[in-house]
């Protein structure tokens, strides 16, 4: 599913028109990019979390040459999902 077809289903399921479902839509995600940028997490208790997880520096191979490289520790966004999600994937 494209961004486009998800704003499509929202505004259809919460009777808004597109364009407002777009806003809707896009002000979800800047939040959601704004508060893990900052290193807080987002819980939607039965949906799921969404925090920041620390990875350290490790040793890597360049697949081409199979030259050893070093990987710099960075931060990355998790998702955990929450027990309803998983219920409803696993029901299909």
């Amino acid at each position: 599913m494209t961004k486009a077809e998800f704003v499509d289903q929202v505004a259809d399921r919460s009777g808004i028109g597109k364009g407002e479902a777009a806003k809707v839509v896009d002000g979800v995600l800047d939040t959601i990019k704004e508060v893990l940028s900052r290193g807080g997490e987002i819980n939607f208790t039965g949906f799921g979390k969404f925090a920041v997880a620390e990875r350290g520096a490790r040793q890597g191979v360049n697949p081409q040459t199979g030259e050893r490289i070093q990987i710099a520790a960075s931060r990355v966004p998790r998702f955990s999902a929450g027990s309803s999600l998983k219920t409803a994937v696993k029901g299909g």
